[in-house]
């Protein structure tokens, strides 16, 4: 029987620092927390990233962690259709046992990526079978145990998952179906895939059907090893909470309601919008969160097509979408730009002016940098007006008008 742990936050910020074998980290968090609620929290991240099981034939996978003095044994249940799940040694066949040590799964599932996953577990077929009855075992359960392994070590590997397929594993929109995001979502997340990052998404799915939703956040948890994933909701999603996962409940249009998040989970690298979709709403989002996104961090924005729909607070004049989630890329541009306007244009810079340093829009969703934006502006000496810049570029004279501000 497994034990019921509190995983709170900084315990598991310390496993994952302690994957980095930091002069003995590990060893310190075991003696603190116990070698069992380590063990079980690996357990519980295997489970998560497991691959969907393809075996007819349930089979049990004997999973074992040793940390050098003491061996804990898991039993996992392996079935098509059924959700990687705890069980008891009686409840089924076991047709794999495989052995970690704790570091090494630590390693494995926190630590740098390695491509290479030969050598890190040891295995053994049939542990439990006598050698008169092997052949008749084999028969029966060595192609379910083969697919019934390869589904659980992949919640053991390190190596990069396809995030379209997990899209579909996860059950979200975001890849070959509503729309085709993954691929962007891969271009601009790769460089925090290795990153302890703090994610923050908007929307939590499922509605008001209280017991779904949470995809995406799961998707997030398995595409960002050493993340925590936050996902704010206006109604509860709590049972979606699992370790490296939280349900907030808010309104994504309620100032205090966002800063209060804010103070009390971020700053986050990564913040993104799938909510109501309504376009006041992203407006005021934006607004009251990218302040409270890192230097260097991504917001997001999808389901941009609510711009042009009057249902959503959109217009279908493109011309006139001030107020809408187009509106805002479109004022970004401008943002990124502040410093090129003529000193008698009188604007004063605001924070997107000053912090806003990219914008990648595609059909759908769109990527907005954070950074400091002070690379300066063209210099005042530089002619504005093309013929005076041919002049000054090839020599001549430039007009009286404009010759003070000719380089020295």
């Amino acid at each position: 029987m497994t034990e019921s742990f509190d995983f709170d936050e900084q315990f598991i910020r310390d496993v994952i620092h302690a994957s980095e074998d930091h002069g003995g980290e590990l060893g310190k968090v075991v003696a603190e927390h116990g070698r069992r609620k380590v063990a079980q929290l690996l357990v519980e991240e295997v489970i998560s990233r497991a691959a969907p099981a393809i075996n007819d034939t349930p089979v049990l996978i004997e999973f074992a962690i040793s940390d050098g003095e003491r061996v804990l044994t898991y039993y996992l249940r392996v079935e098509k259709g059924e959700p990687v799940a705890l069980a008891a040694q009686g409840d089924g066949f076991v047709g794999m046992r495989v052995e970690y040590e704790l570091g090494e799964l630590v390693r494995e599932l926190y630590g740098p990526i390695r491509e290479r996953s030969a050598g890190v577990r040891g295995t053994k077929l049939f542990p439990y079978v006598e050698r008169d009855s092997a052949f008749e075992q084999m028969g029966s359960y060595f192609l379910a145990t083969q697919q019934a392994t390869q589904t659980l070590l992949e919640g053991c590997s390190s190596v990069k998952p396809n995030l379209s397929e997990l899209s579909s594993r996860y059950i979200t929109p975001k890849f070959g179906s509503l729309h085709w995001f993954t691929p962007h979502y891969d271009r601009h997340f790769r460089e925090y895939r290795g990153e302890q990052v703090r994610v923050l998404e908007i929307g939590i799915g499922g509605y008001r059907v209280p017991t779904s939703g949470g995809g995406s956040l799961r998707m997030w948890k398995h595409f960002f090893p050493r993340g925590q994933v936050y996902g704010l909701d206006i109604v509860d999603k709590s049972h979606v909470n699992e370790p490296r996962i939280t349900a907030l409940q808010g309104d994504q249009s309620d100032a205090e309601s966002l800063n209060r998040i804010a103070e009390q989970h971020g700053p986050f690298d990564i913040i993104i919008d799938d909510g109501s979709h309504i376009n006041q709403h992203v407006l005021a989002s934006f607004a009251h969160l990218f302040p409270h996104v890192k230097p260097g961090g991504l917001y997001v924005i999808e389901d941009m097509w609510t711009a042009y729909w009057p249902g959503f607070g959109g217009n279908v004049d493109p011309a006139a979408s001030s107020g809408t989630s187009l509106g805002l890329l479109k004022s970004l541009i401008d943002a990124i730009q502040h410093q090129e306007l003529p000193e008698t244009a009188g604007r004063q810079p605001s924070y997107a002016d000053q912090n806003v340093v990219g914008v990648h829009a595609y059909h759908n969703v769109a990527f907005i940098e954070k950074g400091r934006n002070a690379e300066g502006g063209v210099p005042p000496w530089i002619p504005r007006d093309f013929e005076s810049l041919v002049a000054a570029s090839s020599g001549e004279p430039l007009p009286q008008e404009t010759s003070s501000h000719k380089a020295p």
